[in-house]
Protein backbone atom coordinates (compact mmCIF):
# COMPACT_ATOMS: atom_id res chain seq x y z
CA UNK A 1 0.00 0.00 0.00
CA UNK A 2 1.12 3.41 -0.95
CA UNK A 3 1.39 6.25 1.76
CA UNK A 4 -0.55 8.53 -0.78
CA UNK A 5 -3.42 6.21 -1.48
CA UNK A 6 -6.57 7.36 -1.01
CA UNK A 7 -8.67 6.33 2.45
CA UNK A 8 -11.15 4.12 1.26
CA UNK A 9 -14.81 2.57 2.59
CA UNK A 10 -15.97 -0.77 1.39
CA UNK A 11 -18.83 -3.02 2.17
CA UNK A 12 -18.59 -6.72 1.61
CA UNK A 13 -21.70 -9.00 1.41
CA UNK A 14 -21.33 -12.70 2.99
CA UNK A 15 -22.11 -15.79 3.00
CA UNK A 16 -21.04 -18.43 5.57
CA UNK A 17 -21.52 -21.69 7.51
CA UNK A 18 -21.68 -20.89 10.84
CA UNK A 19 -21.14 -24.59 12.27
CA UNK A 20 -17.59 -24.85 14.19
CA UNK A 21 -17.50 -21.26 14.41
CA UNK A 22 -18.25 -19.27 17.61
CA UNK A 23 -20.46 -16.64 15.87
CA UNK A 24 -19.63 -13.46 13.73
CA UNK A 25 -18.02 -11.29 16.27
CA UNK A 26 -14.64 -11.68 17.69
CA UNK A 27 -13.86 -13.66 20.54
CA UNK A 28 -10.64 -14.65 21.91
CA UNK A 29 -11.01 -18.59 22.60
CA UNK A 30 -12.68 -19.58 19.08
CA UNK A 31 -12.80 -18.76 15.61
CA UNK A 32 -15.32 -16.19 14.32
CA UNK A 33 -16.33 -15.03 10.73
CA UNK A 34 -15.09 -11.18 11.76
CA UNK A 35 -11.64 -13.08 12.90
CA UNK A 36 -11.10 -14.78 9.44
CA UNK A 37 -12.46 -11.82 7.44
CA UNK A 38 -9.88 -9.50 9.47
CA UNK A 39 -6.60 -11.68 8.65
CA UNK A 40 -7.68 -12.09 5.44
CA UNK A 41 -7.88 -8.34 4.49
CA UNK A 42 -4.36 -8.36 6.14
CA UNK A 43 -3.35 -10.98 3.67
CA UNK A 44 -4.59 -9.49 0.75
CA UNK A 45 -3.53 -5.39 1.87
CA UNK A 46 -0.69 -5.44 4.13
CA UNK A 47 -3.11 -3.27 6.55
CA UNK A 48 -4.45 -4.01 9.99
CA UNK A 49 -7.80 -3.85 9.34
CA UNK A 50 -10.81 -3.98 11.92
CA UNK A 51 -14.34 -4.94 9.99
CA UNK A 52 -17.78 -3.91 11.34
CA UNK A 53 -20.54 -6.19 10.86
CA UNK A 54 -24.60 -5.49 10.13
CA UNK A 55 -26.15 -8.26 12.52
CA UNK A 56 -24.62 -10.67 15.25
CA UNK A 57 -25.20 -14.20 14.69
CA UNK A 58 -24.48 -16.59 17.05
CA UNK A 59 -22.30 -19.95 17.39
CA UNK A 60 -23.82 -21.99 14.80
CA UNK A 61 -25.43 -19.73 13.26
CA UNK A 62 -25.83 -19.32 8.91
CA UNK A 63 -25.72 -16.36 7.06
CA UNK A 64 -26.59 -15.03 3.67
CA UNK A 65 -26.78 -12.33 3.55
CA UNK A 66 -24.63 -10.95 6.26
CA UNK A 67 -22.79 -7.08 5.19
CA UNK A 68 -19.17 -6.45 6.75
CA UNK A 69 -17.37 -2.77 5.98
CA UNK A 70 -13.82 -1.77 5.98
CA UNK A 71 -11.74 1.35 5.27
CA UNK A 72 -8.38 0.55 3.73
CA UNK A 73 -6.02 2.26 1.57
CA UNK A 74 -5.44 -0.43 -1.06
CA UNK A 75 -6.09 0.59 -4.67
CA UNK A 76 -7.51 -2.78 -5.10
CA UNK A 77 -10.88 -2.65 -6.95
CA UNK A 78 -14.17 -4.34 -5.58
CA UNK A 79 -14.02 -7.00 -7.73
CA UNK A 80 -10.41 -8.00 -6.34
CA UNK A 81 -11.33 -8.13 -3.18
CA UNK A 82 -13.99 -10.22 -3.61
CA UNK A 83 -11.90 -13.15 -5.49
CA UNK A 84 -8.82 -12.17 -3.70
CA UNK A 85 -10.91 -12.54 0.02
CA UNK A 86 -12.44 -15.55 -1.51
CA UNK A 87 -9.00 -17.26 -2.15
CA UNK A 88 -7.78 -16.62 1.72
CA UNK A 89 -11.05 -16.98 3.69
CA UNK A 90 -11.90 -20.74 4.81
CA UNK A 91 -14.01 -22.84 2.54
CA UNK A 92 -17.33 -21.77 4.79
CA UNK A 93 -16.91 -18.25 4.26
CA UNK A 94 -17.47 -16.44 1.16
CA UNK A 95 -17.68 -12.95 -0.03
CA UNK A 96 -20.31 -12.84 -2.80
CA UNK A 97 -20.30 -9.00 -3.51
CA UNK A 98 -18.08 -6.10 -2.76
CA UNK A 99 -19.19 -1.98 -2.89
CA UNK A 100 -17.13 1.15 -2.45
CA UNK A 101 -19.46 3.23 0.16
CA UNK A 102 -19.45 6.64 1.89
CA UNK A 103 -16.58 6.54 4.66
CA UNK A 104 -19.51 7.59 7.15
CA UNK A 105 -21.56 3.74 6.31
CA UNK A 106 -21.90 1.89 9.37
CA UNK A 107 -23.43 -2.10 8.43
CA UNK A 108 -25.21 -2.11 11.68
CA UNK A 109 -26.76 1.55 12.72
CA UNK A 110 -28.05 2.53 9.30
CA UNK A 111 -29.46 -1.26 8.53
CA UNK A 112 -33.08 -0.49 7.67
CA UNK A 113 -34.39 -4.09 8.31
CA UNK A 114 -33.47 -7.78 8.64
CA UNK A 115 -34.69 -11.18 7.50
CA UNK A 116 -33.86 -14.31 9.12
CA UNK A 117 -35.17 -17.32 8.07
CA UNK A 118 -35.12 -20.74 10.39
CA UNK A 119 -36.05 -24.02 8.60
CA UNK A 120 -37.06 -27.02 9.82
CA UNK A 121 -36.91 -30.61 8.54
CA UNK A 122 -40.56 -32.14 9.90
CA UNK A 123 -40.31 -35.75 9.52
CA UNK A 124 -39.39 -39.15 11.80
CA UNK A 125 -36.36 -39.89 9.94
CA UNK A 126 -32.88 -37.57 10.25
CA UNK A 127 -31.57 -35.91 7.12
CA UNK A 128 -28.22 -36.29 6.26
CA UNK A 129 -27.48 -33.85 3.17
CA UNK A 130 -29.90 -31.08 5.35
CA UNK A 131 -28.31 -32.17 9.14
CA UNK A 132 -26.36 -28.74 9.43
CA UNK A 133 -28.85 -26.49 8.11
CA UNK A 134 -32.16 -27.37 9.58
CA UNK A 135 -33.54 -28.59 12.54
CA UNK A 136 -35.29 -31.82 12.55
CA UNK A 137 -38.62 -32.39 14.51
CA UNK A 138 -40.04 -35.97 14.14
CA UNK A 139 -43.64 -35.51 15.12
CA UNK A 140 -46.43 -33.89 12.93
CA UNK A 141 -46.76 -29.91 13.17
CA UNK A 142 -49.92 -28.13 12.69
CA UNK A 143 -48.35 -25.88 9.87
CA UNK A 144 -51.81 -23.46 10.14
CA UNK A 145 -52.33 -23.35 14.02
CA UNK A 146 -48.40 -21.38 13.70
CA UNK A 147 -49.22 -19.58 10.75
CA UNK A 148 -52.17 -18.03 13.01
CA UNK A 149 -49.86 -17.82 15.87
CA UNK A 150 -47.29 -15.88 13.82
CA UNK A 151 -49.81 -13.10 12.94
CA UNK A 152 -49.60 -11.86 16.14
CA UNK A 153 -45.94 -10.62 15.78
CA UNK A 154 -46.29 -7.79 13.10
CA UNK A 155 -46.09 -4.71 14.22
CA UNK A 156 -44.60 -2.47 16.99
CA UNK A 157 -44.26 -4.74 19.95
CA UNK A 158 -42.47 -5.34 22.99
CA UNK A 159 -40.61 -8.50 22.40
CA UNK A 160 -39.07 -9.06 25.40
CA UNK A 161 -41.02 -12.14 26.76
CA UNK A 162 -38.09 -13.83 23.58
CA UNK A 163 -35.08 -12.74 24.77
CA UNK A 164 -32.90 -13.12 27.81
CA UNK A 165 -34.75 -12.02 31.04
CA UNK A 166 -31.48 -9.69 32.16
CA UNK A 167 -32.39 -7.35 28.74
CA UNK A 168 -35.40 -6.03 30.59
CA UNK A 169 -35.13 -2.69 32.21
CA UNK A 170 -31.08 -2.33 30.68
CA UNK A 171 -32.46 -1.54 26.71
CA UNK A 172 -35.22 -0.76 24.31
CA UNK A 173 -36.85 -4.22 23.76
CA UNK A 174 -39.49 -2.72 21.75
CA UNK A 175 -38.97 -3.69 17.70
CA UNK A 176 -41.08 -3.36 14.39
CA UNK A 177 -41.76 -7.01 12.95
CA UNK A 178 -42.83 -6.24 9.21
CA UNK A 179 -43.04 -10.19 8.54
CA UNK A 180 -43.80 -12.98 9.84
CA UNK A 181 -44.47 -15.90 7.63
CA UNK A 182 -45.10 -20.27 8.52
CA UNK A 183 -44.69 -22.52 4.96
CA UNK A 184 -44.68 -25.77 4.38
CA UNK A 185 -43.02 -27.54 1.28
CA UNK A 186 -43.25 -31.43 1.59
CA UNK A 187 -41.27 -31.80 4.93
CA UNK A 188 -39.76 -28.44 5.23
CA UNK A 189 -40.83 -25.80 6.98
CA UNK A 190 -40.14 -22.12 6.62
CA UNK A 191 -40.47 -19.63 8.95
CA UNK A 192 -39.25 -16.28 7.75
CA UNK A 193 -39.06 -13.06 10.13
CA UNK A 194 -37.95 -9.45 9.23
CA UNK A 195 -37.65 -6.50 11.55
CA UNK A 196 -36.10 -3.52 11.69
CA UNK A 197 -34.05 -5.36 14.31
CA UNK A 198 -33.90 -8.23 16.46
CA UNK A 199 -32.77 -9.04 20.31
CA UNK A 200 -30.43 -11.57 21.47
CA UNK A 201 -31.47 -15.07 20.75
CA UNK A 202 -35.48 -13.55 19.80
CA UNK A 203 -35.59 -15.74 16.61
CA UNK A 204 -34.93 -18.97 17.81
CA UNK A 205 -37.18 -18.36 20.84
CA UNK A 206 -39.97 -17.24 18.72
CA UNK A 207 -39.54 -20.42 16.62
CA UNK A 208 -39.16 -22.59 19.45
CA UNK A 209 -42.49 -21.27 20.81
CA UNK A 210 -44.20 -21.47 16.98
CA UNK A 211 -42.74 -25.09 16.97
CA UNK A 212 -45.12 -25.38 20.45
CA UNK A 213 -48.22 -24.29 18.95
CA UNK A 214 -47.42 -26.82 15.84
CA UNK A 215 -46.93 -29.60 18.62
CA UNK A 216 -50.64 -28.38 20.52
CA UNK A 217 -48.73 -27.51 23.25
CA UNK A 218 -49.70 -23.81 22.97
CA UNK A 219 -52.56 -22.24 21.51
CA UNK A 220 -52.28 -19.80 19.09
CA UNK A 221 -54.18 -17.38 21.74
CA UNK A 222 -51.69 -18.83 24.31
CA UNK A 223 -49.06 -17.42 21.80
CA UNK A 224 -50.58 -13.94 21.34
CA UNK A 225 -50.43 -13.13 25.21
CA UNK A 226 -46.58 -13.91 25.05
CA UNK A 227 -46.49 -11.01 22.94
CA UNK A 228 -48.53 -8.82 24.14
CA UNK A 229 -47.83 -9.14 27.90
CA UNK A 230 -44.32 -8.68 27.18
CA UNK A 231 -43.28 -11.00 30.44
CA UNK A 232 -39.41 -10.98 30.75
CA UNK A 233 -37.99 -14.46 29.26
CA UNK A 234 -41.44 -15.77 29.05
CA UNK A 235 -40.65 -17.75 25.76
CA UNK A 236 -37.80 -19.70 27.04
CA UNK A 237 -37.50 -22.47 24.83
CA UNK A 238 -35.18 -21.67 22.11
CA UNK A 239 -35.26 -23.83 18.48
CA UNK A 240 -31.13 -25.24 17.61
CA UNK A 241 -28.96 -22.40 16.47
CA UNK A 242 -28.35 -24.95 12.96
CA UNK A 243 -31.24 -24.27 11.64
CA UNK A 244 -31.11 -20.21 11.41
CA UNK A 245 -30.14 -18.14 8.48
CA UNK A 246 -29.18 -14.37 8.31
CA UNK A 247 -31.16 -13.96 4.91
CA UNK A 248 -30.63 -10.12 3.91
CA UNK A 249 -30.04 -6.91 5.33
CA UNK A 250 -31.77 -4.20 4.24
CA UNK A 251 -30.74 -0.50 3.00
CA UNK A 252 -32.55 2.33 2.14
CA UNK A 253 -29.86 3.44 -0.50
CA UNK A 254 -30.55 -0.47 -1.98
CA UNK A 255 -27.46 -1.60 -1.09
CA UNK A 256 -27.06 -5.42 -2.44
CA UNK A 257 -30.52 -5.50 -3.80
CA UNK A 258 -29.16 -6.48 -7.20
CA UNK A 259 -27.77 -9.60 -5.65
CA UNK A 260 -30.83 -12.12 -5.79
CA UNK A 261 -31.30 -14.09 -2.58
CA UNK A 262 -31.61 -17.70 -3.68
CA UNK A 263 -33.83 -20.12 -1.61
CA UNK A 264 -31.88 -22.74 0.95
Amino acid sequence: MSGDAPVRRLALLLEYEGTGLGGSQYQTNTGTIQDALERALRSLTGEPIRVALAGRTDAGVHARGQVAACTSGSRHGPDVFVRALNHHLPDQIAVRAAREVPLTFDPRRQAAGRRYRYTIHNGRQRPALLRRFVWQVAEPLDVDAMRQAAVSLVGQHDFVAFTQPSLAGRQSTCRRMTRAEVKRSGRRIRVDMEANAFLPHQVRRTVGSLVEVGRGRLSPAEFEALVREARPGAASFAAPARGLCLMKVRYEDGLFDDETDEDL
